[in-house]
């Protein structure tokens, strides 16, 4: 059971399912139904970690050649023949569409399904290997729980849009920092993250400045919605951001991999801090 629940990477996908709750919260202002909230949390979490485990048996062969990675299930050997992880993806993949099909609505499963083919088919597959815009290509996944926890609650709006907007400039500073601490790694199996392509100053420097553009946008919302132009998400989100675009512009002044790693490990906290004030505002 553990080996096939670390399969799914819920260090991953927890997080996933918490930025969807907090744009359930956003849509629903405080009014919210306990048994949606209930049917949003499994849709989520079954559609991310499904999609999460189809990634990992496609890519199977790049994480059995990098260090980072070939102590995981299935380069490992704990899971064979490699086909059963397939199938426990696609089984999760298809309770997620289930359960947001008959307990959301048609748009939070149009949205669901856009997001895990965005993921598994265009970052995945077509992408991943080809291209060092990658992620970028492949970034909506990130933003789609967002949009399927606001539609699940309300119609669609710019406040939605701005939210998973977030989101998707998030994703860069959370993966190129992750890949120019590892770019030998991706170098060795061949996949051209940014990093690999260009520099370390260079990779820094784009790091940054996607890392005070995110900061900066993260305030935006304020202008779109006054309920957000509160003591608690402003102080929040420039407390958080102020932290964020340190760590980034010390990269940029040393882009060691101590430093990179630093980034990397304050990215997920800052996201989530930053929901949390979302999901708090919502309900105050």
């Amino acid at each position: 059971m553990r080996v096939y629940f670390v399969l799914t990477k819920p260090n991953v996908w927890w997080l996933l399912v918490f930025v969807g709750v907090g744009g359930y919260f956003a849509a629903s202002r405080g009014a919210n139904n306990p048994l949606t909230l209930l049917a949003l949390v499994a849709a989520l979490s079954a559609g991310s970690a499904g999609a999460e485990t189809v990634a990992n048996y496609l890519e199977r062969d790049i994480d059995a050649g990098m260090k980072r990675t070939r102590r995981r299930p299935l380069p490992s050997g704990l899971i064979n023949p490699p086909q059963k992880a397939f199938i426990l993806g696609l089984a999760l993949i298809a309770a997620s569409l289930i359960i947001t099909g008959s307990f959301l609505n048609l748009t939070a499963l149009l949205l669901m399904i856009t997001g895990i083919l965005n993921y598994n088919l265009i970052y995945v597959i077509l992408t991943k290997r080809k291209t060092p815009l990658n992620i970028i290509l492949g970034s909506v996944a990130g933003a789609a729980p967002v949009w399927v926890g606001y539609s699940s609650a309300a119609s669609l709006d710019l406040t939605a849009l701005v939210l998973g907007l977030l989101v998707i400039l998030w994703i860069p500073v959370h993966v190129w920092s992750l890949a120019l601490r590892y770019r030998d790694d991706y170098a060795a199996v061949g996949v051209p993250m940014l990093p690999v392509k260009v520099s370390d100053r260079s990779a820094a420097r784009v790091i940054a400045s996607t890392t005070i553009l995110l900061v900066v946008f993260s305030l935006t919302i304020t202008l779109l919605d006054a309920s957000y132009a509160s003591p608690l998400y402003i102080g929040v989100t420039a407390a958080a951001g102020a932290a964020l675009t340190a760590q980034a512009l010390l990269v940029l002044a040393k882009p060691t991999l101590q430093n990179t790693w630093r980034l990397f490990k304050f990215t997920s906290p800052y996201l989530a801090v930053i929901f949390l004030a979302v999901i708090l505002e919502s309900i105050l």
